[in-house]
């Protein structure tokens, strides 16, 4: 009897041990962070926040009132 199996029957083989262990397989496409036009549509958002918060009356409400002792609360 032959112990050789192919890729198929080794990841089957797999997939069902982790199945009888309680686990499902999930796949997720996320974006892929490598690419330059991620690296700008990242910059472009951190700056939105940034101009958000400078233009925010909250944000400067709280930055100058300053912080309080937790103890006091």
């Amino acid at each position: 009897m032959s112990t050789v199996t192919t890729t198929r029957e080794r990841v089957a083989a797999h997939r069902a041990r982790m199945h009888e262990r309680g686990y499902r397989e999930v796949r997720v496409w996320v974006p892929d962070a490598r690419t330059e036009a991620f690296a700008a549509r990242a910059r472009e958002a951190c700056l939105a926040m940034n101009r958000a918060d400078a233009d925010d009356d909250v944000a400067r409400f709280l930055a100058a009132t300053g912080t309080w002792d937790e103890e006091e609360w």
